[in-house]
């Protein structure tokens, strides 16, 4: 009955606010790379899934337009940690939405990757705010700026990517947890070590997310949250160069072309949506529920051709990803 209507009130259906929604936290600091993380991934889907489509809302896709130039035209850039384009300056937080469906149908669901302004985690009267978010998002993403982590022997690290505020936060969120959790972490500007010595940067992710990786593997913990290394090249063909400082102790990394020719080719952006949509059809199969899934995972469970080609997208890759935890929560077959 569902199909015949919407074939009649194509419009009525395809509002929005009829659809359910998944929320996904960007868990880091301004300027680590969210939303370069989130245009590339967005430019990429399309090249990638035949059978799905991820669309930006109008108020989404300008931003992320904007930012996909700004990757293309990357020559023997610099960049100041800390900056970035924010998720807002304002007292909420931004919110990147997207329409996820099969290709050629309405969409089925929306996700929503949140980000919070950058100040939030120095204010204790905001902090409960980022809490919040985590608390009601199925993920977490967690960007991790590669350089700033492997250069000078992270001498960075702490200061720019903030590793020990992320576990503070997810000690008291990840507190009596009702349903699995996945947490996802994303090393990105990693062009240079992804070409090095790949076995290095996960080495370094595990040693500079040691706090975070000993709390979620306990063992309350770790039978509920899945945790997943994807490091993700959002340009492809820059590589970092060196470090400079500026007269007033501001710290500058800068970067440069491969190759003159060199084209923008990102790689492996499309990765922490497999596994978001692989941890979410587990959850279905599973039937491991808690009312604020509930809706989202019917959905999954009452469309047999969108499950089969969440399947088919989200197959396992193992190529450049590290299951940490959880291989329980994201297997799909026996």
């Amino acid at each position: 009955m569902i199909s015949f209507l919407k074939n009649f009130l194509p419009d009525d259906f395809d509002k929005p606010q009829q659809l359910p929604i998944l929320k996904v936290t960007m868990l880091g600091p301004s300027g680590v790379g969210k939303t370069s993380l989130l245009a590339a991934m967005y430019d990429q889907f399309d090249e990638i899934s035949q059978d799905l489509q991820l669309r930006a809302d109008e108020d989404t896709a300008p931003i992320l337009d904007k930012r996909l130039q700004e990757l293309k035209n990357m020559v023997g850039t610099s960049i100041k940690p800390g900056e970035g384009i924010r998720g807002t300056a304002g007292d909420e937080p931004m919110c990147y939405s997207f329409e996820f469906g099969e290709t050629g149908v309405n969409p089925e669901l929306e996700i929503q990757f949140q980000d919070y302004p950058g100040g939030w985690l120095e204010k204790t009267n905001q902090i409960e705010k980022v809490r919040t978010l985590i608390g009601e998002s199925a993920a977490i993403l967690i960007p991790i700026d590669a350089a700033i982590l492997m250069e000078n022997n992270g001498e960075y690290h702490e200061k720019f990517n903030q590793p020990n505020k992320i576990n503070d936060l997810l000690k008291k969120v990840y507190r009596n947890l009702d349903s699995p959790r996945l947490v996802i972490l994303v090393p990105v500007k990693c062009e240079k070590y992804m070409q090095d010595n790949p076995k290095q940067l996960f080495d370094r992710v595990k040693e500079g997310y040691k706090k975070v990786l000993n709390q979620l593997a306990g063992a309350k913990l770790a039978p509920k949250v899945a945790v997943i290394i994807t490091p993700v090249q959002t340009v492809g063909n820059i590589v970092f160069s060196r470090i400079e400082k500026t007269s007033d102790d501001q710290v500058i990394f800068r970067y440069r072309k491969r190759g003159p020719n060199d084209p923008y080719q990102p790689r492996n952006t499309e990765i922490p949506l497999r596994f978001l949509l692989r941890f979410l059809l587990k959850l279905h199969l599973d039937k491991k529920r808690s009312s604020w899934l509930d809706f989202i995972l019917d959905f999954l469970g009452q469309n047999d051709s969108l499950r089969n080609a969440v399947i088919r997208f989200s197959e396992e890759r193992m190529d450049d990803v590290e299951i940490v935890q959880g291989h329980h929560l994201l297997k799909l077959t026996d």
